[in-house]
């Protein structure tokens, strides 16, 4: 496959999520491809620097100040658009509680944004996709946590394993009008999310670190090259698949 098949010129991408962390980086990333690209967050100003880097570097971007937990937001912003061809939906939280201590608005916020956020850019993307007949792709934002049962990950892993279901059974459904859906799942990341171990921070980053073979933690260009993979024409056949972009851990809690 040509380098060419990862030039998103003239093409049009949503990224929810996108005022910092991997959000941020597959935003740059895909305007760097060429696209025109969309930058949704509940964060304002987040959200502006990163346009502002976009359009430092000769890109296109617009913003979008939104609650992806809002529907009518999301498929609001994604009118604007005009044709829309990628949509990343990126835009999580991180919580961490022990099963019994966890709180039911614990549950409902985590899966609110990470789950049901994630629900309302794919519905509103596929269905602008399918109206203008455009044979895109969607990514969504899973975890490594959906294949561990790490201690506190309850909410954040219950809602990271909705969207690969999320993903696998709307790839089946979405297959017959040319759209594509995967989703990432990585390995601990170095962004402003997971930056919330206060003091430990250091110590919990080097420890994630010796569990990779590569003996390093990722970074959020790291994972915004496989959004891009999975964006690109490059994946023109992948469909319903979970790519790993997480150094080669497996975790053993």
């Amino acid at each position: 496959m040509p380098v060419t098949a990862y030039d998103l010129t003239g093409r049009t991408a949503f990224v929810t999520g996108a005022a910092g962390g991997i959000g941020r980086a597959s935003a740059v990333l895909f305007a760097e491809a060429g696209a025109i690209v969309h930058c949704a967050d509940i964060d304002a100003q987040g959200l502006h620097a990163t346009a502002t880097l976009i359009e430092d570097r000769g890109g296109t971007a617009h913003t979008h100040h939104l609650d992806v937990t809002d529907r009518a937001q999301v498929g609001q912003a994604v009118e604007t658009c005009g044709r829309l061809d990628v949509m990343a939906a990126v835009a999580g939280i991180m919580h961490s509680s022990p099963v019994l201590e966890t709180r039911d608005e614990d549950l409902d916020r985590v899966l609110a944004v990470n789950f049901k956020g994630v629900l309302h850019a794919c519905q509103e993307a596929a269905r602008r996709m399918i109206e203008d007949g455009t044979r895109g792709s969607i990514v969504t934002m899973a975890s490594g946590a959906v294949d561990t049962g790490g201690p506190g990950l309850l909410c954040y892993g219950a809602a990271k394993a909705a969207v690969v279901q999320l993903t696998k059974t709307l790839a089946t459904e979405m297959g017959p009008h040319g759209i594509r859906v995967n989703a990432v799942a990585p390995g601990w990341t170095r962004t402003p999310m997971t930056d919330h171990h206060g003091p430990r921070q250091a110590q919990t980053e080097a420890f994630m670190a010796r569990l990779s073979p590569l003996g390093r933690v990722g970074e959020p260009e790291d994972v915004a090259h496989a959004v891009l993979h999975l964006a690109s024409d490059a994946a023109s056949f992948t469909t319903g698949q979970i790519l790993r972009p997480n150094g080669g851990v497996s975790m053993p809690w």
